[in-house]
């Protein structure tokens, strides 16, 4: 498996880690959200606003099954794991991150979910989200580095020993 794949809750770091550990690797770094704002010529937010919940996780779907690389570090959004055939080709192309964190913490860094891009159906709040993905994290993972307690340095440290 070439490839490493994060997911996790927004606001775990997957992008932030994911390209600190990319360089150290000596991968290349995608971001699955970049790719869609590209696409679709709009932000996530805008995107969500205009097409809906389930006309963003289409087009998150789609984009995230075509990723195509070889020895990438690749951060897809955390609704990711809504998307059966982008989890799929995942599954086939690289090995899974789930990078694990505490409620609290995400609550702490994400501030508002809505200026974040955050999918969120009517009447959710970002703990029932919480829930509702983590059980999906667990079921995609092939590997989980548990940040909590950990530094940024400390995390990437273990994702880049675990992949040497």
């Amino acid at each position: 498996m070439s490839n490493i794949i994060f997911i996790g809750m927004p606001a775990s770091g997957k992008s932030t880690i994911g390209v600190v550990s990319a360089k150290r690797l000596g991968y290349e770094f995608i971001d699955t959200d970049l790719l869609i704002q590209k696409q679709e010529k709009k932000l996530l937010k805008d995107i969500i606003a205009e097409k809906g919940t389930d006309g963003f996780l289409a087009i998150e779907d789609q984009v995230n099954a075509e990723v195509e690389a070889d020895h990438a570090v690749i951060a897809p959004g955390g609704s990711v794991v809504y998307c059966e055939n982008a989890m799929r080709h995942y599954k086939e192309i690289g090995t899974i991150v789930y990078l694990q964190t505490s409620f609290q913490t995400i609550s702490n860094r994400i501030g508002d979910p809505q200026k974040r891009g955050v999918v969120l159906r009517d009447g959710q709040t970002l703990f029932d989200l919480y829930e509702e993905r983590r059980v999906l994290f667990e079921k995609y993972a092939d590997v989980t580095i548990c940040e909590d307690g950990l530094t940024l340095e400390e995390t990437i440290g273990k994702v880049v020993e675990s992949f040497k």
